[in-house]
């Protein structure tokens, strides 16, 4: 009778044990994917003012003009120093818009940095398309090193038919430099999702 106990005991320790450690390991797979199932996510639902991704610029480009304005900022413990080349363009609806920002790394060894970026208002944001941008990927600066990163777009002629954004003449393009891999990056985008749910 005992003995039975002792294997009872035995083989659900074994099993909390695995069920611990299958825990253990998906929460430390989840938490080296979240930041490209934030890009994922975003760029498929644009949620808060997540701009889109295109391939290729649109056939067509109306008259009606939109400012867009340019943001950069850096996360408190990011060492780099970001800013727009331009504060703003004006671009007519379909047509290809063209910007540009300095990132310059001061610091005496390399630094990694991920970007989180949106536009503003927010319901612009799946009007809004990136053909070509630097925050697709992580970026990587040497010491010292000063890098431009150039952003082409588009405002999707679409928004032309949507009555909800008559009112929308700026639209505000931000971007944030987090330093890659860090707790700071892991809680902006906790705050983003946290954010979405309480319908910010």
């Amino acid at each position: 009778m005992n003995k039975r106990s002792d294997k009872e005991m035995i083989d659900k320790n074994a099993r909390t044990g695995l069920i611990v450690l299958a825990v253990v390991i998906g929460m430390t797979t989840l938490a080296f994917a979240s930041v490209p199932l934030y890009n994922l996510f975003c760029r498929v639902t644009g949620f808060a003012g997540t701009t889109q991704i295109a391939a290729q610029l649109p056939d067509q480009v109306l008259e009606r003009e939109v400012i867009v304005k340019f943001n950069a900022d850096t996360a408190p413990q990011m060492p780099w120093i970001f800013k727009p080349d331009i504060r703003q363009v004006t671009v007519k609806i379909g047509e290809r818009g063209l910007a540009s920002f300095t990132a310059k790394n001061p610091a005496d060894t390399p630094v990694a940095g991920t970007a989180l970026y949106n536009v503003t208002p927010p319901k612009a944001g799946k009007y809004f398309h990136k053909v070509q941008c630097f925050c697709f990927d992580a970026q990587t600066l040497n010491p010292h090193e000063t890098v431009s990163m150039p952003v082409m777009f588009f405002i999707d002629p679409k928004m032309n038919d949507d009555p909800n954004m008559n009112d929308v003449k700026v639209i505000t393009l931000s971007y944030t430099f987090y330093e890659a891999e860090t707790e700071e990056l892991e809680s902006a985008i906790q705050d983003f999702y946290n954010n979405e749910s309480d319908g910010i």
